[in-house]
C-alpha cells in the first residue's frame, strides 16, 4: 500500500487524475435531458413570443430500476423512474404553455435517440414536476424581454481553464470512440453507459474504463472475456498513447461469474441512480486537479442564470487567451451578484502562465463581457 502513496509539493505536475461519464451514465442522462428540455422550451418561447421566458429546469432524479441480465438476453423486471423538476413560465396572458408535455416528450425523444436498447414505452417511467417561477426571479428575467441587459438571477461563480492536458484529451477520446456510431456497429455489445477514469503517474498513464455490456450479444463467460479483450486491444491500437495501461470492468470476478452485464446498456436499469450536477463540467470532464465549479449548468436558462453562463464564459475566455497567444495557459474565475447586470461581474480573476500582453488580455475580456447579452445564442448554438 505504501507504494501507492505519493507525497509531493504544490508545484507537482507529474501526477494527475480526471474522469468522464459517458452519455449513458445515469448522471449524464439527467444532465442531458434537462439541458435538452431547456433548449426545447427556449425554442417554444422564441417561436410563440419572440423572446425566451424565465425558466430553470435544472433538477432531475433518476431512480434505478431492477433487471435480470442473462447470456443471449435478459429482461427488465422493474422500470427506471425519472423525475424532472424546476421552474418555468407556464402562461403568458391567455396563452397556456404545455411545459409538462414538452418536458416529457423531450425526455422520451432523447432516450430513444441515445440509449439504444432501452424501451421507452415500458422500461422507464417519466414524470414532470415543473412549477411556475418565483415572482422575484421572473421580475429579474423580464428585463431581457425588454431588450435590456439581463440581470443575474443568482450569486454564483464560474471557473474555466485552457489548454487541456494529454490525459484529459485521451479520456474524452476514449469515451467518444467507444460511444461512436461506427464502433457500436463494429462492437454492438458495447452499451452507452461508459465511464473513464484516467491517472497520470509521471510518464505512465492508466485508464480504468467501465463498460455496460449488453447481454443479448454475449453467449457465455468465455465470449464475454473475449469481447473485453477485443475492446482493450482496439483502444490500444487507436489511442496511440505510449506507456498506457488500460483496465476494463475491474469489478468483474470471472471465478464467480460476476460480470458487468446489462439488458439496456446502462447501469440505471439495476439500481444505479442519477442526479443533475454530478456529472461532467461544461468541458466534458471532471477534473479535481483543475479549476471547476460544482454548479450544475444543465437545464438552467442561458439568458440570466450565472451558474450556467459564467462557466461557459470562463472556459471560452481561457481558450481565447491561449489561442490568441496571449499566454501559454489561463485559468479564469468570475463571480456575480444576484440582481446585477450579467456583464458587470463583481470580480474576474485571471491566472496566467507566461503572459505576453496583459493589456490585450484585458481588452479581450471586456469585448467578450460586452457581448454577454447575446451569449445565450452561443450556448444554444442558434447563431
Amino acid at each position: 500500500m505504501a507504494d501507492n502513496i505519493i507525497i509531493g509539493t504544490f508545484m507537482d505536475d507529474d501526477i494527475e487524475m480526471a474522469e468522464r461519464k459517458g452519455i449513458g451514465h445515469p448522471d449524464s442522462i439527467c444532465d442531458q435531458i434537462t439541458e435538452q428540455i431547456s433548449v426545447e422550451l427556449c425554442k417554444y418561447y422564441l417561436q410563440e413570443f419572440g423572446v425566451i421566458m424565465h425558466h430553470n429546469v435544472d433538477k432531475a432524479l433518476l431512480i434505478g430500476g431492477q433487471s435480470m441480465p442473462a447470456y443471449n438476453g435478459g429482461r427488465i423486471i422493474k422500470p427506471i423512474s425519472l423525475i424532472i423538476a424546476g421552474r418555468a413560465t407556464q402562461q403568458v396572458n391567455d396563452k397556456i404553455i404545455p411545459v409538462e408535455e414538452i418536458a416529457i416528450e423531450t425526455a422520451k425523444k432523447w432516450l430513444q435517440k441515445n440509449i439504444r436498447h432501452l424501451d421507452v414505452s415500458k422500461d422507464i417511467l417519466i414524470s414532470s414536476k415543473i412549477r411556475p417561477g418565483s415572482a422575484d426571479l421572473v421580475g429579474l428575467f423580464n428585463r431581457f424581454g425588454k431588450g435590456e441587459i439581463p440581470l443575474a438571477n443568482d450569486t454564483s461563480f464560474g471557473a474555466g481553464y485552457y489548454p487541456t492536458t494529454l490525459l484529459e484529451n485521451s479520456i474524452v477520446k476514449i469515451e467518444e470512440l467507444l460511444n461512436s456510431s461506427d464502433i457500436k456497429n463494429k462492437f454492438p455489445f458495447i452499451g452507452d453507459d461508459i465511464k473513464v477514469m484516467g491517472v497520470k503517474d509521471h510518464s505512465k498513464y492508466y485508464f480504468t474504463i467501465a463498460i455496460a455490456m449488453i447481454d443479448k450479444y454475449i453467449s457465455d463467460l468465455n465470449d464475454y472475456v473475449s469481447k473485453i479483450k477485443q475492446v482493450k486491444q482496439f483502444i490500444h491500437t487507436n489511442l496511440l498513447l505510449p506507456n498506457a495501461t488500460i483496465y476494463i470492468n475491474t469489478a468483474d470476478d470471472y471465478a464467480r461469474e460476476s460480470i458487468y452485464l446489462t439488458v439496456t446498456g446502462t447501469s440505471a436499469e439495476s439500481g444505479d441512480d442519477g442526479q443533475v450536477g454530478r456529472g461532467n463540467r461544461v468541458n466534458g470532464l471532471i477534473t479535481p486537479y483543475r479549476p471547476m465549479s460544482l454548479e450544475a449548468t444543465a437545464g438552467k436558462n442561458p439568458v440570466s442564470h450565472i451558474g450556467k453562463i459564467y462557466n461557459y464564459f470562463a472556459m471560452d475566455v481561457s481558450r481565447a487567451i491561449v489561442e490568441n497567444h496571449f499566454a501559454d495557459e489561463a485559468n479564469v474565475f468570475i463571480v456575480s451578484q444576484i440582481g446585477k447586470p450579467i456583464n458587470e461581474p463583481q470580480l474576474i480573476h485571471i491566472k496566467l502562465k507566461n503572459a505576453a500582453d496583459k493589456k490585450r488580455i484585458e481588452g479581450l475580456v471586456k469585448e467578450k463581457l460586452n457581448s454577454l447579452s447575446e451569449y445565450w445564442r452561443k450556448i444554444m448554438d442558434l447563431k
